[in-house]
């Protein structure tokens, strides 16, 4: 990966949050949040 790239993808992931949290007050962002912690757990389970 590119420099051009990673900055390119660090910009559009920290706008995405930034809309989640002045669109949405941050609930996508916590759902997203909750699920991961869910995958990590199941993930764990199967190791």
């Amino acid at each position: 990966m590119t420099n051009p790239i990673a900055v390119f993808l660090a910009v559009l992931i920290l706008a995405g949050l930034g809309a989640d949290l002045l669109l949405n007050d941050g609930e996508a962002t916590m759902v997203l949040a909750r699920k991961f912690f869910d995958l990590i757990e199941w993930v764990a389970f199967w190791r």
